[in-house]
């Protein structure tokens, strides 16, 4: 089948769901030394014991089940390298992250565009989808486009250097609350390469909207732009500081749009939303105890034992309570949202979208919910103007 999707809604027809199989942790070592990385590979693994990896794959099989009785195809991408340790010019990184399929690639009609990965770890990970395009797709006529290969040295992330806003202030308030006690920092990325995410990346037709944050700089914006061409627009927004847009901005059908009440309101909302109705919502529920407590007694000391070693790895952190935001439409008015938030199933319920629950055990600690394990490859429809 043709590749085509041009938007977040459009009734589902393929999609590609993340997995766990041939699961490896990510681990960074700046300054190259295997010996050390051995080490690491050893200690990592408490952060990920084979309960935990069960549940996790019980979890994504369960999401694949329901779109296939949507009558979607679903595909699953597979690790097929001798290892997943390897090194560039200038540092050595082991692992990879195909449970959240969205936070590398995105499709723009019949464009299939890889990104230029903010992690060191995550640099080779395109090679889990490329079986996936080679028999199913390239054949029948794409454009398959890489952002230029990011080196990543040295310190590329930088801290924030400008004063929080009002409405940034009370989120972390909120966030604090919400995650029993656990804080979020935040980063901003150096602006000497191209470097994104595709997940900084949403998409509703001729409109595309572009988050810069920690995973994605404004050069990267610009290189997008530059792409795509005049048959799209490209607006940028920095309404959250930490990472992916899709638990902040999120379009579920033409002119309404899901928006996080914590880090959007009338002042920062994106101007193309003018004639939209806007859905702010925020009353998701407290992060799990269990998983507060899995991250602060098994993650947080792996992570610093790490850190001493001079190994970096991406267990220091834990997704926000609006994981929940990031929910996943089959069609206009088919909604996928994780099981834990009853109030926003409701509330999407009254606004006559049929809501369908589903099991994430652990969205949190695996940094990623329904939207982010998930790419969409084929959809209805073709590009429109919605705005």
């Amino acid at each position: 089948m043709k590749i085509n999707s041009h938007d977040e809604w459009s009734k589902l027809r393929e999609v590609i769901v993340g997995t766990i199989d041939s699961f490896s942790p990510p681990l960074e070592v700046p300054d190259g030394d295997e010996a050390k990385l051995e080490k690491a590979k050893k200690i990592v693994m408490r952060a990920y014991p084979q309960w935990y990896l069960d549940e996790v794959a019980e979890d994504l099989d369960g999401i694949a089940s329901i779109l296939k009785s949507s009558g979607a195809v679903v595909r699953r991408p597979t690790w097929n390298e001798a290892s997943p340790t390897f090194r560039t010019p200038n540092w050595l990184a082991t692992g990879f992250d195909i449970y959240n399929m969205r936070d590398l690639h995105i499709v723009f009609g019949n464009k299939l565009i890889a990104s230029a990965p903010s992690a060191r770890f995550r640099l080779f990970e395109h090679y889990a989808v490329q079986k996936i395009i080679y028999e199913h797709y390239y054949e029948h006529g794409m454009q398959w486009i890489y952002a230029p290969t990011p080196r990543l040295v040295g310190d590329y992330l930088k801290e924030y250097e400008r004063p929080v806003t009002k409405l940034e202030s009370e989120e972390d308030r909120l966030h604090k609350d919400l995650s029993r006690g656990l804080t979020e920092k935040f980063h901003r990325l150096v602006e000497n390469e191209i470097v994104f995410d595709a997940a900084n990346i949403i998409r509703f037709g001729k409109d595309i909207l572009y988050l810069v944050s920690s995973t994605g700089n404004q050069l990267a914006g610009k290189w997008l732009k530059s792409i795509l061409g005049d048959e799209y627009r490209v607006h940028v927004t920095n309404a959250y500081r930490s990472s992916h847009l899709d638990s902040t901005i999120l379009p579920l059908k033409p002119g309404f749009v899901l928006l996080n009440q914590a880090r959007v309101n009338a002042d920062n909302c994106p101007a193309l939303f003018a004639k939209w109705e806007k859905f702010y919502f925020g009353d998701v529920p407290p992060l799990p105890e269990e998983e507060v407590n899995f991250h602060r007694d098994v993650r947080t000391p792996v992570f610093h034992e790490l850190k001493a070693m001079g190994v970096a790895s991406n267990i220091e952190h834990i997704s926000s309570p609006w994981a929940g935001l990031n929910v996943f439409s089959i069609d206009p008015q088919t909604v996928m949202v994780h099981d834990r938030q009853t109030a926003m199933i409701k509330a999407l319920e009254q606004k006559k979208f049929t809501v369908i629950p589903v099991r994430m055990r652990h969205c949190y600690s695996m940094l990623g919910g329904l939207h982010c394990s998930t790419l969409d490859v084929v959809r209805d429809g073709g590009l429109e103007d919605y705005t």
